[in-house]
């Protein structure tokens, strides 16, 4: 009987406790953006643990931004690639249902070992390579080169010609044109004088050739 007693007493006192808990802790809308401390952008999915509630996790979106319900006073834990580990913990006193928060993370820098890269594997590969490897031109010979008749013809050919030089031909086409443009080009077959100097060429022909015979 008084094991009884004691477990009613217990099913009648845990739901005062339960709501006397709830209503020491009420729930929370809790939302943010991640960006990054040094240059203000944003940092995409990152994870959000709330460590206070079961270890809950929450992803953010590639913009930095999350949301997820919570309790004033929760301890969240961010974590990304490439930064460093960020332990917040959410205001105890809130007196909204929503709470908004920017949160910023630090980039880790990873200091990697230096590694000498040794592409001969003996000396005598080393030795062997130098001796046979060919010395490139200094800047007088590769000035020389590029400024020979040979180099300067072929690019003559083949680079297209820049802006002042289109001008330079336009100005003297348009040039030629304004002097011309009073000339009226004759046709030889309309002229009667060369008709009659044709005819008196035929006709000493004719007359040079008579004679002859």
């Amino acid at each position: 009987m008084k094991y009884a007693l004691t477990i009613l007493l217990f099913l009648f006192v845990s739901p005062l406790f339960a709501q006397q808990n709830t209503t020491e802790r009420p729930l929370i809308q809790f939302t943010g953006i991640i960006t990054d401390v040094d240059s203000n952008t944003v940092v995409p999915y990152v994870t959000v643990t709330n460590l206070t509630n079961k270890g809950q996790r929450y992803a953010a979106n590639y913009k930095g931004y999350f949301s997820f319900i919570a309790h004033p006073g929760d301890t969240l834990l961010y974590t990304a690639i490439g930064y460093k580990d960020l332990l917040l913990a959410i205001p105890s006193q809130i007196n909204d249902s929503k709470y908004t928060a920017m949160v910023k993370m630090k980039a880790e820098i990873v200091n990697l070992p230096t590694v000498r890269v040794y592409p001969w594997a003996t000396v005598e590969e080393f030795t062997r390579d130098f001796m046979s490897m060919k010395i490139a031109d200094d800047d007088y010979v590769i000035a020389a080169r590029n400024l020979s008749q040979e180099s300067l013809s072929g690019l003559i050919q083949t680079l297209p010609r820049d802006g002042g030089e289109i001008q330079s031909i336009n100005n003297r086409l348009n040039h030629d044109r304004a002097l011309n443009k009073n000339m009226v080009q004759t046709n030889p077959l309309l002229n009667p004088f060369a008709w009659g100097k044709l005819m008196q060429s035929i006709f000493k022909g004719d007359k040079a050739r008579s004679e002859s015979n």
